[in-house]
């Protein structure tokens, strides 16, 4: 166990964000998953812009690694445009 102050409060704020990277995890797979179930290329066509501004945060927070980011938005892209 951390003996020092610093050490101590570096434990505690290392939880808070990893808790919160897990939930915007998360909730993006979601979104990407309610977005590759969608069938109405309208539907599909409203989602996309907000699943990639979602993705992008990620990339940005280095929850994802930039490179992944841009393989899921190409993919998301071409499955909206195949609808």
């Amino acid at each position: 166990m951390a003996n020092h102050k610093s050490a101590l409060k570096r434990i505690r704020s290392n939880e808070k964000r990893r808790v919160l990277n897990k939930y915007q995890h998360k909730t993006t797979r979601n979104a990407i998953k309610a977005l590759r179930l969608a069938t109405d290329k309208n539907d599909a066509v409203a989602k996309l812009p907000l699943v990639i501004s979602m993705i992008d945060k990620l990339a940005k927070k280095n929850i994802i690694h930039s490179n992944k980011a841009s393989n899921l938005k190409s993919k998301l892209t071409r499955f909206v445009a195949s609808l």
